[in-house]
């Protein structure tokens, strides 16, 4: 059973391989992040462990039994009770609900865990699983995402309230 855990140093190995099985299928929906940042890997992932560990970020990977990475989920730039989120999932799990599952349970970790009340998440219009996802876990649309937001893509943000830390997670006016 896939168990969502909070990203640390032993991560790296499975997390670089997962990201380089499926670079050509996150690359067909969300910018690629170039050659440099996969032979740099180990120092980005110390990098994001300092972010984590300042407060500012939270990431967290989607692991199975085997110590396999399914996916990312990342809670980033606190600020005020917010952050954004970010996701991805392999291609071989897709059209599962993996996805969903994770990020409902993300945000009811975000909120206990994290003490935050309110996520975003943008998604470019092209890319209609993640809308699809982000729309079942309880985000609505709150506005236009423009090219700086989305590695150049027009998109959408979408936002979902997450009710008071520590409680059940509710979405403001969407079905979960």
């Amino acid at each position: 059973m896939p168990e969502l855990k909070r990203l640390h140093a032993a991560h790296a190995p499975a997390v670089l391989a997962f990201e380089l099985a499926n670079r050509a299928y996150f690359a067909a929906s969300v910018p690629d992040r170039g050659d440099e940042f996969y032979a740099q890997y180990a120092d980005r992932h110390s990098a994001l462990l300092a972010e984590q560990e300042a407060g500012i970020c939270a990431f967290y990977v989607l692991v199975v039994d085997d110590g396999s990475v399914l996916g990312r989920f990342n809670l980033y730039d606190f600020e005020d009770g917010a952050a954004e989120l970010g996701y991805r999932v392999a291609q071989h799990v897709t059209g599962r609900g993996v996805a969903t599952a994770t990020v409902r349970e993300l945000c009811r970790l975000a909120a206990a865990r994290h003490g935050l009340r309110t996520l975003r998440a943008a998604t470019s219009r092209e890319n209609a699983a993640s809308q699809k996802v982000l729309t079942k876990a309880g985000f609505v649309p709150v506005g236009p995402a423009g090219p700086a937001d989305l590695g150049g893509e027009p998109g959408t943000w979408y936002q979902r309230d997450l009710g008071v830390a520590g409680h059940d997670v509710v979405a403001a006016g969407a079905g979960t």
